[in-house]
């Protein structure tokens, strides 16, 4: 397999000479399977230059687009994503919905004639929708599971295993305190009984779906002390996601999502504190931090 950044930012874009070294595009990921079938994970303003790329290519398209929540970050770019304006081009759109509106809706609805000029009705490619919950099912013969993690609204963390390789793409999640959940008005209940009812450590149901992944690809928005004043935002610190990457006993960690108000430095920092703590901990598993153009293949 072979994955591809095309954004990383977490929130809003971030253009600037701060941010020039990891990127300001919001989330997107290409991935490639071993017969070139192709995958993205993510319509976040990054997809809009990969969109460029695929038809500066010549590329026809049929792919499936998993969206792992409807927050702005991760679906503005798909208006200005060319592709979906070529007759021929066929994009299925997996995500989750709500009981009062569809997945359909929810893409529509930020194309709204209000917001924007064109159309979802009026896009040239056939797009399809799927819509997911906790949930498994098959792509390009690669077997994807999905789990409801710990973000305001109903969002999922992707697992795709494909000839004895995972990947699993979790771009935002905020550790699970009993406690806090407690106070916390924004997130679904559905899943908040799903991370109580679990024994021990609620956020085992994460360590678990991540287990023995050769990539994890996981949200690092923050440095503990920010998170102090960051709790029920969403999204995680550093020390958390290296406990993740531990606790389910991963090959290669990703940091991604990386904060709005973090410049390229602030980014070597935090990657600098996760070697160390990796180090200091005796860790065995390879640390990288997110940057737009980075690719891996395993």
């Amino acid at each position: 397999m072979k994955l591809k950044f095309w954004g990383v930012r977490g929130s809003i874009p971030t253009p600037g000479k701060s941010t020039v070294r990891y990127g300001g595009n919001t989330p997107s990921l290409e991935l490639r399977l071993d017969n070139d079938e192709l995958i993205i994970f993510d319509a976040g303003t990054g997809i809009r230059d990969f969109g460029d790329h695929l038809i500066a290519n010549g590329e026809s398209l049929k792919t499936y687009l998993l969206i792992t929540h409807p927050h702005w970050d991760h679906i503005q770019g798909f208006p200005f994503f060319k592709p979906a304006l070529i007759s021929g081009n066929e994009i299925t759109i997996i995500g989750t919905e709500r009981k009062d509106i569809n997945l359909q809706r929810i893409i529509a609805d930020q194309m709204n004639r209000i917001y924007f000029p064109v159309q979802l009705n009026e896009l040239k490619a056939k797009i399809n929708f799927r819509p997911i919950g906790e949930e498994e099912f098959t792509i390009f013969g690669a077997h994807v599971r999905t789990i409801y993690v710990n973000h305001p609204g109903f969002t999922v963390g992707y697992r795709l295993e494909y000839k004895g390789k995972i990947l699993v793409y979790i771009s935002d999640n905020e550790p699970f305190d009993s406690e806090a959940a407690a106070r916390l008005m924004n997130f679904e209940k559905i899943v908040q009984e799903k991370y109580l009812a679990e024994k021990g450590d609620p956020n085992q149901r994460v360590f678990e779906f991540a287990r023995n992944a050769d990539i994890l690809i996981h949200d690092t928005t923050y440095t503990p002390e920010e998170y102090v004043d960051k709790v029920g935002w969403g999204h995680s610190h550093y020390l958390f996601t290296i406990k993740v990457a531990a606790e389910a006993n991963v090959k290669h960690l990703v940091l991604f999502h990386h904060d709005p108000q973090h410049n390229d430095e602030k980014i070597d920092d935090i990657f600098e504190k996760c070697q160390k703590e990796i180090k200091t901990k005796a860790l065995s598993f390879k640390c990288t931090a997110a940057r737009e153009g980075m690719e891996l293949t395993w």
